[in-house]
């Protein structure tokens, strides 16, 4: 028997949180729900979730805080819930760590949809290729891993969610090649999601803060076009 998936539910509308776990519940999904941030980060220990649909108003610690703390030990998959769709908001979430983000009111399919492609990128991490079809670039100070999910910089293993790794790895893997933020989504994300370029934006700026360019490459930008792993 294969095991279900696990959903945690995190939202401080009882009512919503029931209809999304009622949603889950009928595609296979086991769920569990809780109402408020304190909550939230003790069931995570106790559950062990798959993934996590977080809202953002919660009382006493809020969405932003609940994702920060869950970030520091885990990198399971979280996608957010707000009725604020307003682009800082978008991009906050997503330099916190989230996944994906969604906005209230939303389709029950599209949450769906949305839970399964977060989930199946994910799960690329877990599959182990054969040695002989091993994916791996180096550089000086410089390694990053497919087949692993590792990154190796300055001696050091940087920690990174896979999607932020799957682009250093994608723009690494062609040197000096421009890719418009439109590529970059639809390799690394899919044309599944329903998202907008300025996630590629967000995740290049984590990137920097973590990979800071060295003498002999650089993570670039081509003003008014996109982004290059630049090999000088």
């Amino acid at each position: 028997m294969v095991n279900k998936q696990k959903i945690l539910i995190v939202d401080d509308d009882n009512n919503i949180a029931e209809l999304i776990a009622l949603y889950l519940t009928k595609e296979c999904f086991e769920t569990a729900i809780v109402n408020d941030g304190e909550e939230a980060l003790a069931r995570f220990q106790t559950f062990g979730p798959n993934l996590i649909l977080l809202d953002l108003m919660l009382p006493g610690i809020d969405g932003y805080q609940v994702c920060r703390e869950i970030r520091q030990k885990s990198d399971v998959p979280i996608i957010m819930l707000s009725a604020k769709g307003e682009t800082f908001d978008k991009v906050l979430g997503l330099e916190l760590g989230a996944d994906d983000y969604i906005i209230k009111p939303f389709d029950s399919k599209e949450l769906v949809a949305r839970v399964r492609a977060v989930l199946r990128r994910f799960q690329v991490k877990e599959s182990v290729p054969a040695p002989s079809n091993e994916k791996c670039v180096n550089y000086p100070e410089l390694s990053v891993n497919l087949t692993n999910y590792s990154v190796i910089y300055m001696g050091k293993h940087v920690d990174m969610p896979p999607k932020e790794l799957e682009l250093l790895y994608f723009l690494a893997a062609s040197p000096n090649q421009v890719f418009t933020r439109e590529q970059l989504l639809d390799h690394i994300w899919g044309y599944e999601y329903i998202g907008d370029t300025r996630t590629v934006d967000v995740h290049i700026k984590r990137l920097r803060e973590k990979i800071k360019d060295q003498p002999s490459w650089a993570i670039s930008t081509v003003w008014g076009i996109g982004y290059k792993f630049e090999v000088k």
